[in-house]
């Protein structure tokens, strides 16, 4: 994501509204987010569907390694000799 450009990417609703299909397409080509303001304040944020997609995929990962220090801390964790063992069996039963 490029960096946030107060001058072009914050807008209030009304200027949103108003060039609403130009904006998205410009999100598109350039990969930039768009803050909405309502009154003054922030209340949403534009972004591209690949920006979206990017995101996601990253807070999926952090998750997936906090998820995995935690197990490691709690010591439900598996040395390499376990892990053979029980692929072993599993792969002779199938």
């Amino acid at each position: 994501m490029s960096n946030l450009q107060i001058s072009e990417d914050i807008l209030p609703l009304g200027q949103f509204k108003t060039h609403a299909s130009q904006l998205l397409k410009s999100i598109n080509s350039s990969n930039r987010s768009i803050v909405i303001t309502q009154n003054g304040k922030p209340t949403a944020v534009v972004l591209s569907p690949s920006e979206f997609d990017r995101l996601s995929t990253q807070a999926r990962f952090i998750s997936a390694v906090q998820q995995g220090l935690n197990d490691e801390q709690a010591g439900r964790v598996l040395d390499d000799d376990e892990l053979d063992a029980i692929l072993e069996r599993e792969s002779s039963t199938t």
